[in-house]
Protein backbone atom coordinates (compact mmCIF):
# COMPACT_ATOMS: atom_id res chain seq x y z
CA UNK A 1 0.00 0.00 0.00
CA UNK A 2 0.72 3.67 -0.41
CA UNK A 3 1.37 4.12 3.26
CA UNK A 4 3.79 1.95 3.89
CA UNK A 5 5.69 2.88 0.91
CA UNK A 6 5.54 6.68 2.62
CA UNK A 7 6.75 5.55 5.89
CA UNK A 8 3.22 4.11 7.61
CA UNK A 9 1.82 1.40 9.16
CA UNK A 10 -0.51 -1.55 7.99
CA UNK A 11 -3.06 0.55 11.08
CA UNK A 12 -2.43 3.91 8.96
CA UNK A 13 -3.03 2.07 5.93
CA UNK A 14 -6.60 1.12 7.36
CA UNK A 15 -7.56 4.26 8.86
CA UNK A 16 -6.69 6.14 5.78
CA UNK A 17 -8.51 3.72 3.73
CA UNK A 18 -11.36 3.75 6.46
CA UNK A 19 -11.73 7.49 6.02
CA UNK A 20 -11.90 7.20 2.28
CA UNK A 21 -7.90 9.11 1.99
CA UNK A 22 -4.79 8.79 -0.23
CA UNK A 23 -1.88 9.11 1.41
CA UNK A 24 -0.11 12.21 0.03
CA UNK A 25 2.14 13.06 2.34
CA UNK A 26 5.45 11.06 3.86
CA UNK A 27 5.28 9.68 7.29
CA UNK A 28 8.75 11.33 8.95
CA UNK A 29 7.88 11.71 12.65
CA UNK A 30 7.90 9.20 15.21
CA UNK A 31 6.99 9.13 18.99
CA UNK A 32 9.57 11.32 20.25
CA UNK A 33 10.00 14.12 17.30
CA UNK A 34 6.47 14.88 17.68
CA UNK A 35 5.93 15.10 21.43
CA UNK A 36 8.98 17.83 20.76
CA UNK A 37 6.72 19.32 17.83
CA UNK A 38 3.99 19.62 20.49
CA UNK A 39 6.09 20.58 23.20
CA UNK A 40 7.86 23.27 21.08
CA UNK A 41 4.30 24.38 19.61
CA UNK A 42 2.80 25.17 23.31
CA UNK A 43 5.82 26.62 24.71
CA UNK A 44 4.50 26.40 27.94
CA UNK A 45 7.51 27.82 29.94
CA UNK A 46 8.15 30.53 27.14
CA UNK A 47 4.75 31.47 27.29
CA UNK A 48 4.83 32.08 31.15
CA UNK A 49 7.26 34.10 30.79
CA UNK A 50 6.35 36.43 27.86
CA UNK A 51 2.15 36.71 29.03
CA UNK A 52 2.05 36.88 32.58
CA UNK A 53 1.05 40.30 32.22
CA UNK A 54 -2.67 39.94 31.48
CA UNK A 55 -2.59 37.26 34.28
CA UNK A 56 -0.82 40.09 36.54
CA UNK A 57 -3.67 42.63 35.87
CA UNK A 58 -6.39 40.91 36.36
CA UNK A 59 -5.78 38.58 39.36
CA UNK A 60 -3.14 39.50 40.74
CA UNK A 61 0.10 36.84 41.80
CA UNK A 62 -2.12 34.60 43.07
CA UNK A 63 -4.74 34.54 40.59
CA UNK A 64 -1.94 34.01 37.62
CA UNK A 65 -0.72 31.33 39.49
CA UNK A 66 -3.74 29.37 40.93
CA UNK A 67 -5.75 29.91 37.06
CA UNK A 68 -2.33 28.40 35.32
CA UNK A 69 -2.84 25.39 37.83
CA UNK A 70 -6.43 25.20 37.46
CA UNK A 71 -6.37 25.54 33.56
CA UNK A 72 -3.62 22.83 32.94
CA UNK A 73 -6.05 20.39 35.28
CA UNK A 74 -8.97 21.09 32.91
CA UNK A 75 -6.57 21.25 29.52
CA UNK A 76 -5.67 17.47 30.60
CA UNK A 77 -8.70 16.38 30.58
CA UNK A 78 -9.71 18.26 27.31
CA UNK A 79 -6.28 16.75 25.75
CA UNK A 80 -7.69 13.13 26.91
CA UNK A 81 -10.97 13.61 24.48
CA UNK A 82 -9.24 15.25 21.52
CA UNK A 83 -6.51 12.29 22.20
CA UNK A 84 -9.45 9.82 22.02
CA UNK A 85 -10.84 11.44 19.05
CA UNK A 86 -7.42 11.38 17.39
CA UNK A 87 -7.09 7.40 17.94
CA UNK A 88 -10.36 6.95 16.43
CA UNK A 89 -10.09 8.71 13.47
CA UNK A 90 -6.09 10.15 12.51
CA UNK A 91 -6.60 12.75 9.98
CA UNK A 92 -5.20 15.95 9.81
CA UNK A 93 -8.34 17.80 9.15
CA UNK A 94 -8.87 16.82 12.88
CA UNK A 95 -12.16 18.88 14.36
CA UNK A 96 -13.97 19.57 11.31
CA UNK A 97 -13.63 15.91 10.62
CA UNK A 98 -14.30 14.26 13.82
CA UNK A 99 -17.37 16.79 14.28
CA UNK A 100 -18.52 15.12 10.37
CA UNK A 101 -18.28 12.02 11.47
CA UNK A 102 -19.45 12.27 15.38
CA UNK A 103 -22.28 15.03 14.80
CA UNK A 104 -26.12 14.13 14.44
CA UNK A 105 -26.86 13.54 11.13
CA UNK A 106 -28.73 16.68 10.01
CA UNK A 107 -25.84 18.38 11.11
CA UNK A 108 -22.40 16.43 10.37
CA UNK A 109 -21.99 18.74 6.74
CA UNK A 110 -23.38 22.33 7.60
CA UNK A 111 -21.60 22.22 11.47
CA UNK A 112 -18.29 20.72 10.14
CA UNK A 113 -17.97 23.47 7.33
CA UNK A 114 -18.29 25.94 10.13
CA UNK A 115 -15.88 24.67 12.17
CA UNK A 116 -13.47 23.73 9.60
CA UNK A 117 -12.98 27.48 8.89
CA UNK A 118 -12.95 28.04 12.67
CA UNK A 119 -10.01 26.05 12.78
CA UNK A 120 -8.55 27.78 9.41
CA UNK A 121 -9.08 31.24 11.26
CA UNK A 122 -7.69 30.31 14.33
CA UNK A 123 -4.54 28.81 13.16
CA UNK A 124 -3.92 30.85 10.70
CA UNK A 125 -4.08 33.81 12.80
CA UNK A 126 -1.79 32.56 15.01
CA UNK A 127 1.04 32.77 13.20
CA UNK A 128 1.74 37.03 12.96
CA UNK A 129 0.75 36.50 16.36
CA UNK A 130 3.95 34.99 16.92
CA UNK A 131 6.05 37.18 14.53
CA UNK A 132 4.99 40.08 16.16
CA UNK A 133 6.48 38.31 19.89
CA UNK A 134 9.47 37.35 17.72
CA UNK A 135 9.78 41.24 16.71
CA UNK A 136 8.53 42.80 19.86
CA UNK A 137 11.21 40.78 20.84
CA UNK A 138 14.24 41.46 18.55
CA UNK A 139 12.85 45.60 19.64
CA UNK A 140 13.14 44.78 23.60
CA UNK A 141 16.61 43.47 23.38
CA UNK A 142 17.99 46.74 20.99
CA UNK A 143 16.31 49.15 23.80
CA UNK A 144 17.94 47.09 26.53
CA UNK A 145 21.46 47.18 24.45
CA UNK A 146 20.91 50.97 23.58
CA UNK A 147 18.14 52.15 25.28
CA UNK A 148 18.45 55.35 22.96
CA UNK A 149 17.21 53.73 19.57
CA UNK A 150 15.31 54.83 17.28
CA UNK A 151 12.99 51.91 17.11
CA UNK A 152 9.92 50.53 18.10
CA UNK A 153 7.29 52.12 16.21
CA UNK A 154 4.66 50.23 15.16
CA UNK A 155 5.96 50.27 11.28
CA UNK A 156 9.58 48.64 12.08
CA UNK A 157 7.99 46.58 14.42
CA UNK A 158 6.07 44.95 11.50
CA UNK A 159 9.07 45.04 8.94
CA UNK A 160 10.52 42.78 11.59
CA UNK A 161 7.27 41.02 11.54
CA UNK A 162 7.67 40.20 7.91
CA UNK A 163 10.76 39.10 7.76
CA UNK A 164 10.23 36.72 10.60
CA UNK A 165 6.93 35.30 8.54
CA UNK A 166 9.34 34.74 4.94
CA UNK A 167 11.90 32.60 7.59
CA UNK A 168 9.05 30.81 9.08
CA UNK A 169 7.35 29.59 5.83
CA UNK A 170 10.63 29.21 3.75
CA UNK A 171 11.51 26.81 6.81
CA UNK A 172 8.78 24.70 6.54
CA UNK A 173 8.93 24.49 2.62
CA UNK A 174 12.89 23.97 2.17
CA UNK A 175 13.39 22.24 5.43
CA UNK A 176 10.58 20.71 6.06
CA UNK A 177 12.25 17.37 5.78
CA UNK A 178 14.69 18.09 9.26
CA UNK A 179 11.57 19.34 10.76
CA UNK A 180 11.43 16.32 12.83
CA UNK A 181 14.90 16.25 13.80
CA UNK A 182 14.94 20.12 14.34
CA UNK A 183 11.83 19.72 16.90
CA UNK A 184 13.71 16.81 18.85
CA UNK A 185 16.55 19.18 18.77
CA UNK A 186 14.67 22.00 19.59
CA UNK A 187 12.91 19.98 22.57
CA UNK A 188 16.17 19.53 24.44
CA UNK A 189 17.04 23.44 23.64
CA UNK A 190 13.27 23.87 25.41
CA UNK A 191 14.53 21.43 28.40
CA UNK A 192 18.01 22.75 28.69
CA UNK A 193 16.49 26.75 28.67
CA UNK A 194 13.56 25.89 31.26
CA UNK A 195 16.54 24.81 33.80
CA UNK A 196 18.58 28.24 32.60
CA UNK A 197 15.90 30.46 33.45
CA UNK A 198 14.98 28.48 36.41
CA UNK A 199 18.47 28.74 38.08
CA UNK A 200 19.16 31.95 36.71
CA UNK A 201 15.90 33.38 38.72
CA UNK A 202 16.48 31.42 41.97
CA UNK A 203 20.11 32.05 42.27
CA UNK A 204 20.16 36.05 41.56
CA UNK A 205 16.91 37.65 41.68
CA UNK A 206 15.13 39.18 44.70
CA UNK A 207 11.99 37.11 45.89
CA UNK A 208 8.79 38.26 47.46
CA UNK A 209 7.21 36.41 50.13
CA UNK A 210 6.13 33.09 49.29
CA UNK A 211 2.63 33.53 51.25
CA UNK A 212 2.07 36.92 50.31
CA UNK A 213 2.66 35.92 46.33
CA UNK A 214 0.55 33.11 46.61
CA UNK A 215 -2.45 34.84 48.33
CA UNK A 216 -2.33 38.34 46.83
CA UNK A 217 -5.36 38.85 44.22
CA UNK A 218 -6.13 41.68 42.79
CA UNK A 219 -8.89 43.21 40.18
CA UNK A 220 -6.69 45.70 38.14
CA UNK A 221 -9.39 46.02 35.79
CA UNK A 222 -11.99 47.34 38.09
CA UNK A 223 -14.47 44.85 37.67
CA UNK A 224 -15.48 44.48 41.32
CA UNK A 225 -14.89 41.08 42.12
CA UNK A 226 -11.68 39.18 42.73
CA UNK A 227 -13.07 36.03 41.27
CA UNK A 228 -14.42 37.80 37.82
CA UNK A 229 -11.42 39.42 37.33
CA UNK A 230 -9.61 36.48 37.82
CA UNK A 231 -11.19 34.90 35.06
CA UNK A 232 -10.65 37.45 32.76
CA UNK A 233 -6.87 36.59 33.35
CA UNK A 234 -7.67 33.50 32.03
CA UNK A 235 -6.08 35.33 28.45
CA UNK A 236 -2.66 34.09 30.19
CA UNK A 237 -3.20 30.23 30.91
CA UNK A 238 -5.28 30.16 27.72
CA UNK A 239 -2.22 31.83 26.01
CA UNK A 240 0.43 28.98 27.35
CA UNK A 241 -1.90 25.74 26.48
CA UNK A 242 -3.67 27.00 23.28
CA UNK A 243 -3.05 24.46 20.09
CA UNK A 244 -3.03 21.23 21.51
CA UNK A 245 -5.06 19.83 18.65
CA UNK A 246 -1.54 20.41 16.62
CA UNK A 247 -0.44 17.01 16.74
CA UNK A 248 -4.04 16.13 15.30
CA UNK A 249 -3.01 18.07 12.38
CA UNK A 250 0.35 15.96 11.62
CA UNK A 251 -1.22 12.62 12.44
CA UNK A 252 -1.33 12.19 8.48
CA UNK A 253 2.79 12.08 9.14
CA UNK A 254 3.20 10.26 11.90
CA UNK A 255 3.66 6.22 11.76
CA UNK A 256 1.42 4.23 14.11
CA UNK A 257 -0.75 7.28 14.54
CA UNK A 258 -3.61 6.11 15.89
CA UNK A 259 -1.64 4.77 18.81
CA UNK A 260 1.46 7.20 19.22
CA UNK A 261 -0.01 10.47 18.76
CA UNK A 262 -2.57 9.89 21.94
CA UNK A 263 0.18 9.21 24.15
CA UNK A 264 2.22 12.08 22.60
CA UNK A 265 -0.50 14.56 23.03
CA UNK A 266 -0.50 13.53 26.59
CA UNK A 267 3.00 13.16 27.77
CA UNK A 268 3.88 16.86 25.77
CA UNK A 269 1.13 18.45 27.77
CA UNK A 270 1.59 16.84 31.11
CA UNK A 271 5.21 17.83 30.75
CA UNK A 272 4.56 21.36 29.22
CA UNK A 273 1.93 21.66 32.61
CA UNK A 274 4.84 20.83 34.92
CA UNK A 275 7.12 23.56 33.69
CA UNK A 276 4.81 25.81 32.91
CA UNK A 277 3.48 26.09 36.67
CA UNK A 278 7.10 26.17 37.81
CA UNK A 279 8.04 28.46 35.85
CA UNK A 280 5.09 31.25 36.56
CA UNK A 281 5.80 30.53 39.73
CA UNK A 282 9.41 31.22 39.61
CA UNK A 283 8.88 34.43 37.56
CA UNK A 284 6.00 35.71 40.10
CA UNK A 285 8.18 35.36 43.08
CA UNK A 286 11.71 36.50 41.89
CA UNK A 287 10.45 39.98 40.69
CA UNK A 288 8.72 39.18 37.57
CA UNK A 289 5.56 41.35 38.89
CA UNK A 290 7.23 44.26 40.07
CA UNK A 291 5.69 47.60 38.27
CA UNK A 292 9.09 48.53 37.15
CA UNK A 293 9.06 44.72 35.37
CA UNK A 294 5.52 45.20 33.79
CA UNK A 295 6.31 48.98 32.54
CA UNK A 296 9.88 47.92 31.77
CA UNK A 297 11.06 50.65 28.39
CA UNK A 298 11.78 47.20 26.48
CA UNK A 299 7.97 46.39 26.66
CA UNK A 300 8.86 43.40 27.42
CA UNK A 301 8.77 42.25 30.86
CA UNK A 302 10.90 38.73 30.86
CA UNK A 303 14.16 40.66 29.43
CA UNK A 304 13.74 43.50 32.61
CA UNK A 305 13.54 41.18 35.44
CA UNK A 306 16.48 38.81 33.78
CA UNK A 307 18.70 42.19 33.63
CA UNK A 308 17.70 43.05 37.15
CA UNK A 309 18.75 39.79 38.58
CA UNK A 310 21.74 39.51 36.59
CA UNK A 311 23.09 43.35 35.81
CA UNK A 312 24.17 42.47 33.03
CA UNK A 313 23.26 43.67 29.41
CA UNK A 314 25.23 40.98 27.53
CA UNK A 315 23.95 38.07 29.86
CA UNK A 316 20.22 39.51 29.34
CA UNK A 317 21.17 39.45 25.27
CA UNK A 318 22.00 35.61 25.76
CA UNK A 319 18.80 34.55 27.51
CA UNK A 320 16.75 36.65 25.07
CA UNK A 321 18.92 35.00 22.45
CA UNK A 322 17.45 31.71 23.68
CA UNK A 323 13.81 32.50 24.18
CA UNK A 324 13.84 33.92 20.29
CA UNK A 325 15.04 30.49 19.06
CA UNK A 326 12.73 28.84 20.77
CA UNK A 327 9.62 30.78 19.97
CA UNK A 328 10.83 30.98 16.57
CA UNK A 329 10.55 26.92 16.18
CA UNK A 330 7.13 27.41 18.42
CA UNK A 331 6.08 29.54 15.07
CA UNK A 332 7.61 27.23 12.58
CA UNK A 333 5.38 24.19 14.30
CA UNK A 334 2.41 26.66 14.24
CA UNK A 335 2.62 27.48 10.32
CA UNK A 336 3.58 23.48 10.21
CA UNK A 337 0.46 22.83 11.32
CA UNK A 338 -2.17 25.25 9.91
CA UNK A 339 -0.65 24.34 6.62
CA UNK A 340 -2.04 21.25 6.83
CA UNK A 341 -5.19 21.88 8.66
CA UNK A 342 -6.50 23.99 5.46
CA UNK A 343 -4.77 21.52 3.13
CA UNK A 344 -7.13 19.03 4.55
CA UNK A 345 -10.09 21.19 4.53
CA UNK A 346 -8.81 22.09 1.06
CA UNK A 347 -8.71 18.50 -0.10
CA UNK A 348 -12.64 18.16 1.43
CA UNK A 349 -13.85 21.23 -0.73
CA UNK A 350 -14.12 23.44 1.85
CA UNK A 351 -12.25 26.99 0.75
CA UNK A 352 -11.84 29.00 -2.54
CA UNK A 353 -9.20 27.58 -4.71
CA UNK A 354 -9.38 24.47 -3.30
CA UNK A 355 -7.78 22.09 -5.81
CA UNK A 356 -4.58 24.38 -5.97
CA UNK A 357 -4.58 24.55 -2.30
CA UNK A 358 -4.80 20.93 -1.81
CA UNK A 359 -1.77 19.97 -4.97
CA UNK A 360 1.19 18.27 -3.09
CA UNK A 361 4.13 18.40 -5.62
CA UNK A 362 5.56 14.93 -6.12
CA UNK A 363 9.04 14.60 -4.66
CA UNK A 364 8.43 17.04 -2.22
CA UNK A 365 5.55 15.18 -0.43
CA UNK A 366 4.56 18.84 1.84
CA UNK A 367 1.54 20.80 1.02
CA UNK A 368 3.46 23.96 -0.23
CA UNK A 369 0.22 25.55 -1.94
CA UNK A 370 -0.96 25.83 1.17
CA UNK A 371 2.44 26.76 3.02
CA UNK A 372 1.71 29.59 0.56
CA UNK A 373 -1.45 30.91 1.56
CA UNK A 374 -0.03 30.48 5.53
CA UNK A 375 2.21 33.22 4.27
CA UNK A 376 -0.05 35.07 2.21
CA UNK A 377 -2.67 35.45 4.89
CA UNK A 378 -0.22 36.27 7.51
CA UNK A 379 1.42 38.69 5.68
CA UNK A 380 -2.40 40.57 5.01
CA UNK A 381 -2.72 40.27 9.01
CA UNK A 382 0.07 41.64 9.81
CA UNK A 383 -0.17 44.78 6.96
CA UNK A 384 -2.91 45.86 10.41
CA UNK A 385 -0.03 46.35 12.43
CA UNK A 386 0.83 49.64 10.28
CA UNK A 387 -2.07 51.18 11.66
CA UNK A 388 -3.22 50.02 15.03
CA UNK A 389 -1.56 47.09 17.09
CA UNK A 390 -5.22 47.10 18.84
CA UNK A 391 -6.31 45.38 15.60
CA UNK A 392 -4.14 42.78 15.53
CA UNK A 393 -4.49 42.27 19.13
CA UNK A 394 -8.39 41.30 18.82
CA UNK A 395 -6.94 39.10 16.07
CA UNK A 396 -4.65 37.36 18.09
CA UNK A 397 -7.76 37.28 20.51
CA UNK A 398 -10.23 35.71 18.49
CA UNK A 399 -7.58 32.88 17.35
CA UNK A 400 -8.29 31.47 20.70
CA UNK A 401 -11.95 31.47 20.51
CA UNK A 402 -12.27 30.21 17.37
CA UNK A 403 -9.54 27.08 18.52
CA UNK A 404 -11.94 26.61 21.64
CA UNK A 405 -14.79 26.80 19.68
CA UNK A 406 -13.50 23.61 17.31
CA UNK A 407 -12.79 22.10 20.64
CA UNK A 408 -15.78 22.70 22.32
CA UNK A 409 -18.21 21.38 19.40
CA UNK A 410 -16.50 18.40 18.59
CA UNK A 411 -15.96 17.05 22.29
CA UNK A 412 -19.73 17.79 22.21
CA UNK A 413 -20.55 15.84 19.37
CA UNK A 414 -18.79 12.69 21.32
CA UNK A 415 -20.16 13.47 24.59
CA UNK A 416 -23.96 13.18 22.82
CA UNK A 417 -23.15 9.71 21.31
CA UNK A 418 -22.26 8.73 25.02
CA UNK A 419 -25.38 10.03 26.74
CA UNK A 420 -27.39 8.52 23.54
CA UNK A 421 -25.52 5.25 23.97
CA UNK A 422 -24.29 5.08 20.88
CA UNK A 423 -21.40 3.17 19.45
CA UNK A 424 -18.27 5.07 19.25
CA UNK A 425 -15.30 4.13 16.41
CA UNK A 426 -12.97 1.31 17.25
CA UNK A 427 -9.76 2.93 18.78
CA UNK A 428 -6.81 1.95 20.17
CA UNK A 429 -6.60 4.53 22.87
CA UNK A 430 -9.59 4.72 25.09
CA UNK A 431 -11.28 6.25 28.26
CA UNK A 432 -12.98 3.86 28.76
CA UNK A 433 -15.73 4.06 31.62
CA UNK A 434 -14.19 7.89 32.46
CA UNK A 435 -15.28 9.05 29.23
CA UNK A 436 -18.39 10.45 29.91
CA UNK A 437 -16.70 11.97 33.24
CA UNK A 438 -13.99 13.14 31.30
CA UNK A 439 -15.48 14.87 28.09
CA UNK A 440 -17.84 16.74 30.90
CA UNK A 441 -14.88 18.30 32.64
CA UNK A 442 -13.44 19.55 29.35
CA UNK A 443 -16.87 20.98 28.26
CA UNK A 444 -17.49 22.72 31.28
CA UNK A 445 -13.72 24.11 31.09
CA UNK A 446 -14.66 25.25 27.44
CA UNK A 447 -17.89 27.39 27.78
CA UNK A 448 -16.09 29.72 30.92
CA UNK A 449 -12.34 30.19 28.58
CA UNK A 450 -14.53 30.95 25.39
CA UNK A 451 -17.10 33.07 27.62
CA UNK A 452 -14.27 34.95 28.62
CA UNK A 453 -11.57 34.79 25.86
CA UNK A 454 -14.24 38.27 24.60
CA UNK A 455 -14.10 40.40 27.62
CA UNK A 456 -11.67 43.35 27.57
CA UNK A 457 -9.04 44.21 30.03
CA UNK A 458 -11.11 46.74 32.04
CA UNK A 459 -14.93 46.88 32.06
CA UNK A 460 -16.74 49.58 29.85
CA UNK A 461 -13.51 50.20 27.92
CA UNK A 462 -12.93 53.12 25.48
CA UNK A 463 -13.60 52.03 21.56
CA UNK A 464 -9.57 51.86 21.30
CA UNK A 465 -9.70 49.29 24.21
CA UNK A 466 -12.22 47.02 22.99
CA UNK A 467 -11.71 43.17 22.85
CA UNK A 468 -13.11 43.21 18.72
CA UNK A 469 -12.67 39.89 18.84
CA UNK A 470 -16.49 38.97 19.64
CA UNK A 471 -17.18 41.23 16.58
CA UNK A 472 -14.75 39.26 14.29
CA UNK A 473 -15.75 36.26 15.62
CA UNK A 474 -19.94 36.87 14.98
CA UNK A 475 -18.67 38.12 11.30
CA UNK A 476 -16.56 34.98 10.83
CA UNK A 477 -19.67 32.28 12.18
CA UNK A 478 -22.11 34.51 10.02
CA UNK A 479 -19.90 34.76 6.56
CA UNK A 480 -19.52 31.09 6.90
CA UNK A 481 -22.96 29.98 7.43
CA UNK A 482 -24.51 32.41 5.37
CA UNK A 483 -21.26 31.10 2.09
CA UNK A 484 -22.39 27.72 3.11
CA UNK A 485 -26.21 27.55 2.57
CA UNK A 486 -25.36 30.06 -0.59
CA UNK A 487 -22.63 27.83 -2.05
CA UNK A 488 -20.42 25.55 -0.43
CA UNK A 489 -23.26 22.87 0.65
CA UNK A 490 -23.29 22.13 -3.21
CA UNK A 491 -19.30 21.20 -3.62
CA UNK A 492 -17.60 20.84 0.15
CA UNK A 493 -17.56 17.19 0.52
CA UNK A 494 -17.78 16.04 4.61
CA UNK A 495 -15.49 13.68 5.44
CA UNK A 496 -18.47 11.38 7.00
CA UNK A 497 -19.65 10.83 3.11
CA UNK A 498 -16.10 8.95 2.17
CA UNK A 499 -15.72 7.36 5.01
CA UNK A 500 -16.10 3.30 4.44
CA UNK A 501 -18.92 1.87 6.72
CA UNK A 502 -17.49 -1.62 6.59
Amino acid sequence: MRSSAMGGTQSDAQDMYRMGKKQELRRNFRMVSIVGFVVVLQSTWESALLSAYFGLFNGGTAGVIWMTIITWVFVMAMIASLAEMTSMAPTAGGQYHWVSEFAPKSFQKSLSYVVGWCCALGWLSGIPACAQMLASLVVGMVLLVNPDAQIGELWHITLMMFLFLFLIIGFNIFAAQHLPLAEGIILVLHVLGFFAFLILFWTMAERSPSKEVFTTWTDGGGWGSLGTSALVGLATPLWCFIGPDAGAHMSEELKDASVVLPRAMMWATFFNGMFGIIMMITFVICGGALDSVLNSDTGVPVLQAVYNATGSVSGTAVMGTILIVLVFFSSVSIAASSSRQIWAFARDKGLPFSAWIEYVRPGWDIPINALLVCLGVSLILACINFGSDVTLNAIVSVSNAALIFSYLISIGCVRLKRLRGEPLLARRWSLGKWGGLINDLSLIFLVVAFVFSFFPMTPKPAAVDMNWAIVMFGALGILATGHYFISARHHYVAPVSLVKQD
